[in-house]
């Protein structure tokens, strides 16, 4: 093997490293969206909301 073809091979192996590295820091900080934890929703209370708006044109 000459001196040029372990030079370049070093190197290849460096830079793919360093692309493996920067692909598994990234994917630790990063979550995917569907796995967030969902809020609870509060059931609405269909009655009170049911109501007219009150407005001085609809009041007595």
């Amino acid at each position: 093997m000459t001196r040029s073809r372990k030079i370049f091979l070093i190197a290849a192996l460096l830079f793919a490293a360093f692309l493996v590295f920067i692909v598994v820091d990234i994917s630790r900080r990063t979550t995917f969206p569907g796995s967030k934890k969902k809020e609870k929703v509060e059931p609405v209370d269909t009655i009170k909301n049911s109501s007219s708006p009150k407005s001085a044109a609809h009041q007595p």
